[in-house]
């Protein structure tokens, strides 16, 4: 709910790279109590340690002076530590960035990762520590009761070893696209429940003027890969029969990206392309351009993948930013494949990591970064780093906590929105814990988008994690992949190649390798056939 209450910077992008401990400094009083220490904690028992971590965070975020940092506070008196927070959005910058460091022998000495391996090639280059012996049930009682159960924990290890810890993640499902509802009314049209529904009003949505401007200023569908592949958001997917990102079809292991089955999707999308149905600037556009064309009003379908996504309470949102432009806009979810699932249930993801130097040779650090972590698995670090200070911030009678939003809004979000940096560790899902959280700003309309969503059907999750075989370069597999996507929309414009292209990744590249070695491993985990 916390995130609902962002104020967002219109329309700019930038990357930036701050310190918890550098030198952004108020000017403001801190007005602000921090929730006092309890008396005789261990902290007091222990030798203060620096630490460095390196964590993603949103790009209008920043952590705030340090007298108004109450969770940062807390930390450092809790655990008796004196902590250096590294944070910018997650992307190549932040890969590069991090690369940089442990380049330089540098290296955080903690980080959350963000490649979108989940930290397997730095396992396999040697990089990372085992840290088996501080991430267990007895040392993090909190991490595996509420968010990650130790079947989980255990299928995400690779090589009989313990190299990373999946970040508590939510199990619930935001993904899904969204319509310019009023653009339909204003044409009278329904909302697409079949591709074909779809692609006809993609076509009213660029040639029948749906904003009434007299002008042909609007088109149907826009996405942002910047420049890199062609992306995973087409409808054109699932209409070819593919599901977001892999499952199992009858026990057989399925990688969207690279079935024989895109052929028919990428012949689709680039009639959609070819028939100017799509914002031209979609292959260029880097995240959040995509949406802030939405909000300027040139095209009437967008990907979401928050639950606030098109939220009235969110000031952030894809519909508070059109609405600011153009009162009447409505953006609401849908899909156009029926019962089809569109996603694969929630897998692990963005790891915590630790270098093999700082486990070896500091492991009071990684001891004390873990009872740290631990911490903010429990409901009081869940509520401190999601909703800030009792009787402040919030109030809490038995499992209801009722936002104070004036508050909330003065004393965090006008000073960085920063809990969307301290909340790194845990997502907005109170329900763990058995909390509800009551937001007055929210509306009938956000509450039916919620109940949209949720009937909006998934497949299971596959159920384990793959390592690919040793020595395999997944990133360059992954990379050739996108190119020659990218060649069969621009070059080609179709998939009438998709066969040879396929072809060539599964031997050139050694994609027969990788997919023979995730279905072993799948099968040893008894899922697959």
């Amino acid at each position: 709910m916390k995130k609902n209450l962002i104020v967002f910077t219109v329309l700019t992008f930038t990357t930036v790279v701050l310190s918890a401990c550098g030198s952004n400094k108020g000017t403001d009083s801190t007005v602000t109590q921090t929730p006092s220490i309890t008396e005789g904690t261990a902290a007091s028992l222990k030798e203060e340690l620096n630490l460095r971590i390196m964590i993603e965070g949103p790009v209008n975020a920043r952590l705030p002076a340090v007298a108004d940092d109450f969770v940062k506070k807390t930390i450092e008196e809790k655990f008796n530590v004196k902590l250096t927070v590294e944070y910018m959005p997650a992307g190549q910058d932040y890969v590069n960035k991090l690369n940089a460091h442990l380049a330089a022998n540098e290296p955080p000495d903690m980080w959350r990762d963000v490649n979108g391996d989940g930290g397997q090639k730095y396992a396999l280059d040697g990089v990372l520590g085992e840290i088996g012996n501080f991430i267990n049930p007895s040392k993090m009682p909190n991490y595996f009761k509420y968010w990650v159960d130790d079947t989980t924990f255990q299928r995400y290890q690779f090589q009989g070893k313990v190299f990373r810890a999946p970040t508590p993640y939510s199990k619930e499902l935001y993904r899904t696209w969204y319509i310019r509802k009023d653009w339909l009314d204003q044409l009278n049209l329904q909302i697409p429940k079949t591709y074909d529904e779809y692609l006809n009003v993609l076509k009213a949505f660029t040639f029948n003027d749906p904003d009434g401007n007299g002008k042909k200023d609007t088109y149907g569908f826009t996405t942002a890969p910047g420049g890199d592949g062609i992306g995973l958001e087409w409808p054109e997917y699932w209409k070819a029969g593919l599901v977001y990102a892999t499952t199992l079809q009858n026990g057989k292991f399925i990688d969207m990206q690279t079935d024989p089955r895109v052929e028919q999707a990428l012949n689709d999308i680039s009639k959609v392309v070819a028939e100017g149905l799509v914002d031209p600037d979609w292959f260029l556009n880097k995240s959040p351009q995509h949406i802030d064309r939405a909000a300027q009003g040139k095209v009437g379908v967008i990907m979401g993948a928050t639950q606030d996504f098109a939220y009235d309470s969110n000031p952030q949102s894809l519909q508070s930013k059109t609405k600011a432009l153009f009162p009447k806009a409505n953006w609401v979810p849908f899909t156009p494949f029926g019962n089809q699932p569109i996603a694969t249930g929630v897998a692990p993801g963005s790891p915590i990591l630790f270098h093999k130097n700082i486990v070896e040779k500091s492991p009071e650090k990684v001891t004390r970064i873990v009872e740290i972590l631990d911490w903010l698995a429990s409901e009081e670090g869940f509520l401190l780093s999601h909703y800030g200070v009792e009787n402040r911030h919030y109030t809490k009678s038995g499992k209801t906590i009722t936002l104070n939003l004036e508050t909330f809004q003065k004393e965090i979000v006008e000073k960085g929105d920063f809990l969307t940096i301290w909340d790194f560790f845990t997502p907005a899902t109170p329900a763990v814990f058995g909390l509800t959280v009551i937001n007055a700003k929210e509306t009938d309309r956000d509450r039916e988008i919620a109940k949209t969503i949720a009937a909006i059907p998934s497949a299971p999750y596959l159920g384990t994690s793959l390592l690919p075989p040793t020595g395999f370069d997944l990133a360059t597999f992954r990379k050739r992949q996108r190119e020659l996507q990218a060649k069969a929309i621009f070059d080609d414009k179709s998939g009438k190649n998709w066969p040879a292209y396929r072809e060539e990744l599964m031997t050139k590249y050694n994609g027969n390798a990788l997919f023979e070695a995730y279905d072993a491993q799948i099968k040893a985990a008894g899922l697959g056939k």
